[in-house]
């Protein structure tokens, strides 16, 4: 075998070895004690984690602990590749400081019948700093000891090298047309030292920065000196949706205009929403929706954080003709369930009803949800709003493009590129 082709070969085969070869990490919850686990831009619970490599940019960490007692929390950081695959790195290399930080923030609940202990941190502390670009898992953890995991949580460092140029058009295939939206994009890599873009460059499309629905890795239609287009007709495009569903859980005593019902204990509080219908035949309206995200906030003069309660909330969607769809599992979707397709977010179908039911335990806040349909035979499980919401290319959605890039020889991708596009707005 030529040497020259051999020494190619065999750097391919390690480039692209943690993407084939490791578990990927995901927001998780891995106790059941542990509920409404928030990290975002600190003041702003909508702004998704992104951090700019070298900045004072901080992030705000908040969660219960319904145990009502205090624990030992502490959290690290996971450096990832551009596939949520662990880098192959040790701490050293991407972590300045020390590798585990103390919770020492809390409060235990007031007011709130549900009892919890209430824990929030700034991050990134003084004392443990990301030093690289890239992926992150956050994970926080028992005892000091980084194998009892209570939950995890994405969140992104940003050290942006690229340019990045986007435009939203009707897909050219007539039967996407009027449901989907696709995405042009145009990359100029500046100062960055691409040999082998179809390697050393990876690019991955968020769509309300879901990461189930991801759309990742594709190659440039067009690479000429420091320019990547990625024109074809079939790539980017996604389904568009419909704005989301929302109940407002604000106030437990005033109930909002999407509660059916009450009912009030000693110790707990139990709503049920109203019966959601099919909206796949209806047509498509505007009116603002936050993407499928919600926020702890309250209408009483209260800290929502540690004396905000918490409800068992019944939530019932009502199929075509109130039959139960063939082959076909039904989740209720958003942040409130982490986009999760499990046996905590399926609905069981109501035969005397007619309609899906399930409940979630929910803190005093707003929130968005949609429901949709998993084919059972489908070997990939991919989520659609198909039969539920319907799909409309006049959708308002956020779009967020990252780019990725590693250097030869490196043995972690670096997050080099990052910008939000609005399908309404356009920037």
């Amino acid at each position: 075998m030529n040497v020259k082709f051999f020494g190619y070969a065999l750097w391919l085969f390690m480039l692209t070895y943690p993407f084939s070869m490791r578990a990927q990490l995901s927001d998780s919850i891995l106790l059941p004690n542990v509920y409404t686990t928030q990290l975002f831009m600190t003041g702003n619970q909508l702004g998704y984690p992104i951090l700019r490599l070298g900045s004072k940019d901080q992030m705000q960490l908040n969660f219960d602990d319904l145990d009502a007692d205090v624990k030992s929390y502490s959290y690290t950081f996971q450096l990832c590749n551009a596939d949520w695959t662990p880098a192959d790195l040790s701490g050293f290399d991407f972590i300045k400081g020390f590798s585990q930080i103390n919770i020492s923030e809390y409060r235990l609940s007031s007011i709130a019948l549900t009892r919890y202990t209430h824990y929030v941190a700034m991050l990134p502390d003084l004392n443990c700093i990301p030093s690289r670009s890239g992926n992150y898992i956050l994970k926080v953890f028992l005892n000091g000891d980084t194998s009892q995991l209570a939950f995890t949580k994405r969140f992104l460092v940003i050290d942006n090298k690229v340019n990045i140029g986007i435009q939203m058009q009707a897909p050219f295939d007539a039967a996407l047309s009027q449901t989907h939206q696709k995405l042009l994009i145009n990359v100029t890599t500046r100062a960055l030292n691409v040999s082998y873009p179809e390697r050393q460059i990876h690019i991955c499309v968020l769509q309300n920065e879901r990461w189930d629905m991801a759309i990742r890795d594709i190659q440039p239609t067009f690479y000429a000196g420091n320019v990547l287009q990625y024109t074809r007709d079939e790539d980017f495009i996604f389904p568009g949706g419909r704005q989301w569903r929302w109940i407002d859980l604000q106030h437990f005593t005033y109930q909002s205009e999407r509660i059916q019902g009450a009912q009030y204990n000693k110790s707990s509080t139990e709503f049920f929403a109203k019966i959601d219908p099919c909206r796949a035949s209806q047509p498509y309206y505007f009116y603002k929706d936050y993407n499928g995200f919600y926020f702890i906030q309250t209408t009483e003069s209260i800290n929502p954080y540690y004396q905000g309660d918490y409800a068992r909330v019944h939530f019932s969607y009502m199929p075509p003709e109130k039959t139960a769809y063939p082959d076909k599992d039904v989740y209720i979707i958003g942040q409130l369930t982490g986009y999760k397709y499990n046996d905590s977010t399926r609905m069981v179908f109501n035969p005397d009803k007619g309609v899906y039911e399930t409940s979630l335990f929910l803190k005093q806040g707003y929130y968005n949800y949609c429901y949709a349909t998993i084919d059972r035979n489908d070997p990939q499980h991919k989520p659609s709003f198909d039969l539920t919401e319907g799909n409309f290319i006049e959708t308002e959605n956020d779009y967020y493009v990252l780019i990725y890039y590693r250097d030869l020889g490196d043995r972690a991708d670096q997050l080099v590129g990052y910008v939000k596009f609005n399908s309404l707005m356009g920037k």
